[in-house]
């Protein structure tokens, strides 16, 4: 079965009322499309993904937030109890997406020294404790590398029928260990699919994140993604910049992807990344195009599809079309 989220949009160049209007906005969308959920980002220079759920949450009736968590950003008892007061206010669940930061300067700016593999591990402790906290029937007492608590409990306990599913994202060995020791499913942003072809199992029983242009024609849907994201040498200038100083593995491998590859390798488009417009790959063409790209990543396995920020609804009413013509395609032998 396939879980399908959306993306949050982001802060950036929105006034407060601009950024609460869109995001509101895309969350009703998102509900009304039928979708699980949405992503909400976090990072240094974002609005807190707390409030941003907490905002999307008071407009919606079922949407679930797909809330990015860092662990410099909230000591992970304070994860907990946010789960478990939203449980308890509204009666919603709230899935989890934990991230280790991407961008040195970011992780500079709190002080924090771990290497790549160390914030991992930091990262499976955190998420081993957020978990211990909403679904243990004792208090938690652990004494690890990176946190401390001591006979620590949930005054507000959560329903079991609200836990949250969580994921981590990443493409590294090292983000593959975590993953296995939460048994959460993991998030990358997908090479082209024949990329997989020496890696079969690569992206099995795991979540990709992408943007889709889908329709009726080939033409009309790439005369579309071109007006949305035109060239632009700036964009190209400031990602290579920005591709300098991010240590995450699948940054690195996408930016390389992109700047050896200037055209779009059947309906897979990277240029929106490469423009530093979005941080996701594209899949642009027809219906029937789009839904046999799809259905190739859904033959190698994933269980999850994080669609990039909708630009308006009938952005996602074209989406689908092409996903439920994928879903319907026979499996490949």
């Amino acid at each position: 079965m396939l879980t399908v989220y959306t993306t949050a949009p982001s802060s950036h160049s929105l006034t407060g009322h601009e950024f609460r209007q869109r995001a509101v906005d895309v969350a009703r969308w998102t509900e009304a499309a039928g979708h699980r959920g949405l992503l909400v980002y976090t990072d240094n220079t974002l609005v807190d993904s707390w409030a941003a759920a907490q905002l999307m949450i008071e407009h919606t009736e079922t949407l679930v937030p797909l809330v990015a968590v860092q662990p410099l950003f909230r000591h992970p008892f304070d994860v907990a109890r946010a789960i478990s007061s939203i449980g308890y206010l509204h009666g919603r669940q709230v899935d989890l997406n934990l991230v280790t930061g991407g961008f040195a300067g970011h992780m500079r700016e709190l002080g924090d020294v771990l290497d790549h593999d160390e914030r991992y591990d930091r990262l499976a402790e955190y998420g081993k404790i957020v978990n211990k906290l909403l679904t243990g029937a004792r208090p938690v007492t652990h004494l690890g590398r990176h946190y401390g608590l001591n006979s620590a409990s949930l005054t507000i306990p959560l329903p079991a029928e609200l836990t949250p599913s969580i994921y981590v994202s990443g493409s590294s060995d090292a983000c593959a260990q975590a993953q296995q020791t939460l048994g959460a499913v993991r998030l990358s942003y997908p090479r082209a699919a024949a990329d997989y072809a020496e890696d079969p199992d690569g992206l099995r029983g795991n979540g990709i994140r992408l943007g889709i242009i889908a329709r009726e024609s080939s033409a009309e849907a790439w005369r579309i993604a071109h007006e949305r994201f035109p060239s632009d040498e700036l964009g190209e200038r400031l990602h290579d910049v920005a591709a300098g100083q991010v240590e995450s593995r699948w940054h690195q491998n996408l930016s390389r992807d992109a700047q050896n590859s200037h055209s779009p390798r059947d309906g897979y488009w990277l240029y929106p990344f490469r423009a530093y417009k979005t941080f996701c790959p594209y899949l642009v063409g027809s219906y029937q195009e789009v839904a046999r790209l799809l259905g190739e990543y859904l033959d190698l396995g994933i269980t999850a599809l994080i669609l990039d920020v909708p630009k308006d609804e009938d952005d996602l009413h074209h989406s689908d079309i092409a996903l439920r013509l994928a879903q319907r395609m026979p499996t490949a032998v």
